[in-house]
């Protein structure tokens, strides 16, 4: 019976079809594993699964019995992929699984953002609106979408969605493609500096490579409208955390809404949790992907690829 082990299964939540590896062989299942547990772990595991445990070239180095290794999840950061090729060790990966919840969720925090969300809902839970002598409370202020320009950073399965979206809002898209790649007929490609100038709302969907990361710095964010909003549910590392914030405090933009960080979890004093305007950047634990309908189909795509590989 083949032995498989998947190490991290607390990324996926509660999620229904989680067993659904069993019908492979012998699962053994750990809600988290620490760089210590790998090894121990994975050693005489034909099948390895993870979601961001990393396995480097000693694991594969030390496990002989290791033929696959299916991460859950799209990056392939966390695994020695030149080792792996070497050794003749399969890798494969989860793709276009989160399309729908990272799209429904961007659009979701460019919305509470913009509208001041947060402002106006405290204003009636904390009575001010009662002692109103009219019936409404013109606040801060908020545009709208119409007519204006997005820009989308990536435009791939997600972007894609994003932008469809914002479309419907009457919005003009722009995209950029950090490998200049044209990725569609429909939205017109321009520079980084053309769309970091020119649009109201930016939102990230690019991978994290060597040409993205540290994309969008303290150079590029001094190009934006000081109205405009800038949205990351893609990958930390490419947005400067602290030339964002820096940005926000002197109000060089409208605000922003960040999924991601390029360490993570968020380490506590970390300087986004030190913005003086703490109601313009709306920070959330990197679970724009994590629909219920996104767990499900991901646990489901895990399977497909342990199948592909011993039917191939």
């Amino acid at each position: 019976m083949r032995e498989i082990v998947f190490l991290d299964t607390l990324t996926m939540g509660k999620v229904s079809n989680l067993k659904v590896l069993d019908k492979f062989g012998h699962v053994t299942y750990y809600e988290t594993t620490s760089a210590e547990e790998v090894f121990p772990r994975i050693k005489g595991k034909e099948v390895v699964v993870t979601n961001k445990v990393v396995i480097s070239e000693a694991h594969m180095r030390a496990c002989p019995e290791l033929k696959l290794i299916c991460i859950a999840a799209t990056g392939t950061n966390n695994v020695d992929l030149n080792y792996a090729e070497e050794a003749g060790i399969a890798v494969m990966n989860a793709v276009d699984y989160s399309s729908d919840s990272v799209a429904q969720f961007t659009v979701g925090m460019l919305l509470h953002l913009l509208n001041k969300t947060t402002y106006y809902d405290q204003f009636v839970h904390n009575g001010a609106y009662s002692a109103l002598q009219i019936f409404t409370h013109i606040g801060p202020s908020f545009f709208e979408l119409k007519d204006k320009k997005a820009g989308i950073v990536g435009l791939g399965n997600i972007g894609g969605k994003v932008a469809h979206i914002l479309e419907a809002f009457g919005m003009e898209v722009l995209y950029y493609s950090s490998s200049d790649t044209s990725r569609s007929n429909k939205y017109k490609k321009v520079s980084l500096k053309e769309l970091m100038s020119n649009c109201d709302v930016i939102s990230i969907h690019a991978p994290l490579t060597d040409k993205t990361k540290n994309l969008i710095g303290a150079e590029e964010l001094s190009l934006m409208k000081s109205h405009a909003l800038i949205l990351n549910t893609g990958r930390g590392g490419i947005l400067d955390e602290e030339a964002l914030v820096e940005a926000i405090n002197n109000g060089e933009i409208g605000g922003a809404g960040i999924d991601v960080y390029e360490k993570e979890p968020l380490p506590k004093g970390h300087i986004l949790l030190q913005c003086k305007f703490p109601e313009k950047l709306l920070l959330t634990p990197h679970v724009a992907w994590a629909s219920q309908e996104s767990r499900h189909l991901l646990m489901d795509r895990v399977a497909e690829n342990i199948l592909k590989f011993y039917e191939s």
